[in-house]
């Protein structure tokens, strides 16, 4: 199984963490990581999930990144967007896309806290990728 991973370069104290175990689950899973592309932002994922997913060496993605919350709701409408983005993808391509990305509504310390959503996100992915494969037979 090869999935790949997108990673927001914004907030890197935590996305880096957050990679750190992306990678290590993977592995424990028996998952190669395929491709990994760092994107500016969060809000910047969106095409190279659509790129990624388009590939035939890719079963799957998973998006990783921290919204951490400011002085306004930029948070909530970068995590909408998101999330909007990783289900319609995923539909559209019939791959899966695992939403590690943190927020919103949380500070630095709460997204440190959140580190293992990044594993989480790789343990679905692997995980949909089995039950889609079943579920073509």
């Amino acid at each position: 199984m090869r999935i790949a991973l997108v990673v927001s370069d914004f907030n890197c104290e935590v996305t880096s963490l957050m990679l750190e175990r992306a990678r290590a689950h993977a592995k424990l899973l028996g998952a190669e990581i395929s491709h990994e592309v760092h994107v500016p932002g969060v809000f910047d994922m969106g095409l190279p999930v659509k790129r990624l997913l388009m590939r035939s060496d890719v079963d799957g993605v998973v998006m990783l990144g921290a919204v951490i919350k400011g002085e306004t709701q930029h948070d909530e409408v970068i995590m909408a967007a998101a999330a909007g983005v990783a289900a319609e993808l995923a539909v559209q391509f019939e791959k899966p896309v695992g939403l590690g990305v943190t927020g919103p509504g949380m500070d630095r310390m709460q997204a440190l806290d959140r580190l293992d959503n990044a594993k989480n996100a790789v343990e679905s992915v692997v995980r949909l990728v089995k039950t889609v494969k079943q579920l073509a037979e």
